[in-house]
């Protein structure tokens, strides 16, 4: 009830600033489950991208945002908790696998579910290499992949600005990939590596981006984010 509300109040502010220009959204399902994989360029990517769809959309997001302090990291922590966002730990390993487990459960509830292949925000704009969790999920659940591309959302909310630019959001959505042939093939590293990477090169295509076959993790270990 809170994630509508919210919607419908916060998303008008939303609609009304931002005027959010959506291309393809049609190759959204109108029901049954559905994995979202967009790009990430800013933060603002969450906001908008369930605000242009139609249908309940629900995402994973670091586990830092619910762990803040004070009257700030209350309302992040609520608001997350009150828009279905679940938390991941990004460092991966059980707690990770928790995490795609609970896509799992959504996906099975026949529901909508959001998620950056990429892992965390582009650190200069340009694509950069898949996580595998997108092709477990599908593999596992038979869910078609439904790539999203956030075209400017990076202009209008630079990395550090916590207030996005006045501009209009741009959203590309392109036709939903089915993995349902590699079934059988559940927990073949190969194959996960082969549909991850169908599924970043469908959008590469759609954002236009510069593809980096490197994590973007890794690259903001080695402090080169832009």
């Amino acid at each position: 009830m809170i994630y509508w509300v919210l919607k419908a109040t916060l998303g008008s502010l939303l609609w009304a600033v931002w005027r959010p220009q959506v291309e393809g959204l049609e190759h959204v399902p109108e029901g049954g489950p559905a994995i979202l994989a967009s790009n990430h360029l800013a933060v603002i990517d969450s906001f908008f991208l369930p605000l242009v769809v139609k249908r309940r959309v629900t995402f994973i997001a670091k586990e830092e945002y619910f762990t803040g302090t004070g009257l700030k990291g209350w309302f992040v922590r609520m608001f997350m908790g009150a828009v279905g966002v679940i938390p991941v730990d990004r460092a991966g390993g059980e707690a990770a696998n928790a995490s795609l487990d609970t896509g799992k459960r959504v996906l099975s509830e026949g529901r909508l579910f959001g998620i950056y292949p990429e892992g965390t925000r582009s650190p200069d704009g340009r694509l950069y290499r898949g996580k595998t969790g997108v092709a477990r999920l599908a593999l596992q659940t038979g869910a078609p992949v439904v790539p999203v591309a956030m075209l400017n959302t990076r202009e209008l909310q630079p990395i550090g600005k916590r207030i996005p630019r006045r501009g209009r959001v741009k959203i590309k959505i392109g036709p939903s990939l089915d993995f349902s042939r590699y079934r059988e093939l559940v927990g073949d590293r190969f194959i996960e590596r082969a549909v991850t990477d169908e599924v970043m090169d469908a959008l590469r295509e759609l954002s236009g981006q510069d593809y980096v076959d490197e994590y973007a993790a890794k690259l903001k270990e080695r402090g080169q984010e832009a």
